[in-house]
């Protein structure tokens, strides 16, 4: 059985929609690619995220309001 991921936990990176910033509408997979180090920022600090499913059934990886991320 896999571990999961540092960021989704047991939910498959590829399942989940980054849902602020220039990544906006990309799924976590991809955002691992594409820009490893904001990647890692992610991963930093995931305490400041949270993962909702949404109503089309996807699941979104949403910011804390009080949180600021520079992407």
């Amino acid at each position: 059985m896999a571990n999961g991921s540092p960021l989704t936990g047991i939910i498959e990176e590829s399942q989940v929609i980054i849902d602020f910033g220039k990544y906006e509408g990309k799924p976590v997979s991809e955002i691992a690619e594409l820009d490893p180090d904001f990647y890692k920022r992610l991963v930093d600090q995931k305490d400041n995220f949270a993962i909702r499913r949404h109503r089309d059934k996807t699941f979104r990886l949403y910011v804390n309001p009080l949180f600021s991320v520079d992407n």
